[in-house]
């Protein structure tokens, strides 16, 4: 008998923002006018966001195709060729004629090894893909020190920031008096320009629940919570979906597998706030208090949640616990580097052709990243920096990126790796104004209970606005080193203590852009508005497009001759320099 075919639409975030629902929408109209034909079916985010609405068929066989930027409008070909007669349409396709495939090439997907393959929605389709094996064996053949060691020897550490060894902290923990303890899930992702979590928690939500269940049985926890914020409603939906499969097959609950062990895992939304993140203030918003971080020792695996001892790992931590014990931690271990071990996943943002999620082995060359597997600098543009870590991060310029992606190489920048967010940058880039976006971001979430973090910052971001407005003095790059160094040192949390990452390795890299801000009063990327001068050359055809669509009357001129700008009465709303369609404006 001839398999069906199944249609696989990505319905993460990305998908759905790009359209998927409708394109389900579609394919689910056709299977109504042809019910032998196909079988409809969700999935996540496989990591092209670049190319979402993604659609895969699949024969039944082990063959498939994947199928970019669809549209509602494509779907009745893809049925009529593709899945009626068994034609791909070359021009459509991901792979093959597009030669996307390289996309993968060097990519190592452990977190990420379900994504975009299964429904998120189905816990048959994850025990099918090998899930929930991972506690069966725990449970069933090891003990909580063996599941410990076994952490230990992959060399994992912590992917939210901190890049703590996992198997160390889980040992603290479980070494810790009391018989009270919990595991929590650190999912409040806040970083502009990142979206692993997101993504792993809405494409495959039970390889973090198993992960949980594991550290559970380690520490000897009974109970546990995902702390995510309310901002991602699709990743929250999904891990209440699965939360409540896993509790009818018996997974969570009492007596799990007639084990004797007992875990439950509740959900507790966050309301947005960045500094949520670090452990301490996340604890104290689970605990209904007010987010805000408190000093260590002692630290949660001693006394965390309502003063028990507490396990936090973010998701992608425990994304990797379920494959690094079937597989074995030295399986784990043999990817990345001595001091940075398996892989890490990256959300790729900015002026970079291929946009989306990535998983890399440790080791692999950010140039690498970008171009090898991101496939370089959109629009052909130069390849200037990128940004790790996040606000609290750093930036590296372009003759840097040859280094390794690994946690020592990284902090010798003045970068970290952060959760893994990375931002590339070209030449279209102002470095000063990249400083100041972020800076302007941790100086409002800052929760304010560290003078240095509170006042230091905003006087900081007080002088980069003055040297993006041609305001700045010589004075004030000493000033703002000055300091940097000294929020770093004086403030309790992350937060405070990287804040300053961005302006540091910005003011190390392109001095020379803070210097011609304040001596030229120029912006070399074109991007601070304040310091930009719009003029009109000869290209001019005299449409007039340009003068109807200024708000002050700047621009003058008679019809089919070349207009003129009256600076003094222009604001640099670059409106002109939009409209104009023979690039007679320019900026200088």
């Amino acid at each position: 008998m001839k398999s069906m075919k199944t249609v696989h639409v990505g319905l993460g975030t990305c998908g759905i923002s790009a359209g998927g629902e409708r394109v389900y929408q579609a394919f689910q109209t056709e299977l109504n006018q042809h019910p032998e034909a196909f079988s409809i079916h969700e999935t996540g985010c496989i990591g092209m966001c670049y190319r979402e609405v993604l659609v895969e068929i699949r024969d039944g066989a082990g063959n498939s195709r994947l199928y970019g930027d669809v549209t509602p409008e494509r779907v009745s070909r893809i049925v009529a060729e593709d899945l009626l007669e068994g034609r791909s349409i070359d021009e459509w396709l991901v792979s093959g004629a597009r030669k996307e495939a390289d996309f993968f090439d060097k990519q190592v997907r452990i977190v990420l090894r379900n994504c975009g393959k299964i429904d998120p929605g189905s816990v048959e389709e994850y025990i099918a893909s090998g899930g929930y094996q991972a506690i069966a064996k725990v449970l069933d053949r090891m003990t909580p020190e063996e599941v410990i060691q076994e952490v230990l020897a992959s060399g994992l550490r912590g992917r939210g920031g901190g890049g703590f060894p996992t198997g160390a902290k889980w040992k603290f923990a479980r070494a810790a008096a009391g018989t009270d303890k919990y595991v929590i899930c650190n999912a409040d992702e806040g970083d502009p320009g990142a979206f692993m979590d997101r993504s792993v928690l809405e494409s495959d939500p039970h390889a973090v629940l198993e992960g949980m269940m594991i550290a559970a049985y380690a520490i000897g926890a009974d109970e546990g919570y995902i702390y995510c914020r309310a901002e991602y409603p699709k990743a929250i939906m999904r891990l209440r979906h699965a939360i409540a499969q896993a509790h009818a097959e018996g997974l969570l609950g009492g007596n799990i597998r007639g084990k004797g062990f007992n875990f439950e895992i509740h959900i507790k939304e966050g309301a947005g706030a960045f500094v949520c993140g670090e452990e301490t203030a996340l604890i104290a918003s689970i605990e209904g208090r007010r987010g805000m971080p408190r000093f260590r020792p002692p630290f949660p695996a001693n006394s965390g949640l309502w003063g028990k001892p507490t396990n936090i790992n973010n998701v992608e931590t425990f994304a990797n616990i379920a494959w690094i014990i079937l597989n074995g931690g030295a399986a784990f271990a043999a990817y990345g580097t001595p001091d940075s071990k398996g892989t890490k996943v990256f959300a790729m943002a900015g002026k970079v052709r291929r946009t989306g999620l990535v998983e890399v082995p440790m080791g692999l060359t950010i140039r690498s990243l970008v171009f090898d597997v991101c496939g370089g600098i959109a629009n052909d543009g130069d390849f200037k920096a990128v940004l790790m870590g996040g606000p609290a991060g750093g930036c590296i310029p372009a003759d840097l990126c040859d280094i390794p992606i690994d946690y020592q190489q990284l902090n010798k920048t003045g970068a970290i790796m952060g959760s893994g967010g990375l931002i590339v940058m070209d030449e279209t880039t102002c470095m000063v104004d990249v400083a100041k976006f972020f800076l302007s971001f941790t100086q409002e979430e800052s929760c304010g209970k560290c003078t240095f973090c509170r006042i230091g910052t905003k006087r900081m971001l007080e002088i980069l606005e003055r040297i993006t407005e041609g305001k700045g003095t010589e004075e004030d790059l000493d000033n703002l080193t000055e300091l940097s160094a000294q929020i770093k040192s004086a403030s309790l949390c992350g937060l405070g203590q990287n804040a300053p990452n961005p302006v540091v390795t910005t003011l190390q890299y392109f001095r020379q852009e803070y210097e011609a801000h304040i001596r030229e009063k120029k912006c070399p990327a074109h991007v601070c508005a304040p310091l930009l001068v719009y003029s009109i050359n000869d290209l001019c055809t005299g449409c007039g497009s340009c003068a109807r669509t200024c708000p002050t009357g700047a621009i003058s001129g008679e019809r089919k001759t070349v207009h003129v700008i009256d600076n003094d009465k222009c604001i640099k709303c670059a409106k002109c320099f939009t409209v104009c369609r023979f690039e007679a404006v320019t900026k200088e």
